[in-house]
């Protein structure tokens, strides 16, 4: 799952993110598959800590005198991750599964053949 949080990660914040949080962010996300699961969820509530107040900035629109969240994206990209944390590391969780820990397409051909080979037994089970 590491690859396509990364990418969702990286449309919030963009490649070469401006705002100092952004840029910290995006060097926790790249460690997303070279650490484990208590060192990253560690960093993130750090991160989370330190940058508490920048996220809950809030701009007033004057025409409409409404706001919002002045760093939307950014909170995007922490939202979502906070949010799938519990599965990013599931790799690690199951090693006896062998499961890849990213889905890009070298490690997908794997979960293809075991996909396959499931669904090839579930049919032969309904005939």
């Amino acid at each position: 799952m590491s690859l396509p949080q990364k990418q969702i990660v990286q449309r919030y914040l963009t490649k070469n993110p401006k705002l100092e949080a952004s840029k910290e962010l995006k060097q926790i996300v790249e460690t997303l598959t070279r650490i484990d699961e208590y060192t990253f969820t560690l960093t993130l509530k750090e991160w989370h800590k330190k940058w508490h107040d920048f996220l809950k900035e809030k701009t007033i629109h004057s025409i409409t005198e409404r706001w919002s969240y002045t760093h939307k994206k950014l909170r995007f990209a922490y939202r979502s991750l906070n949010t799938n944390l519990p599965y990013l590391f599931t790799y690690q969780q199951y090693p006896h599964l062998h499961i890849p820990n990213t889905t890009n397409s070298k490690d997908f051909s794997h979960t293809s053949k075991v996909y396959s080979m499931f669904t090839e037994d579930l049919f032969k089970k309904e005939k």
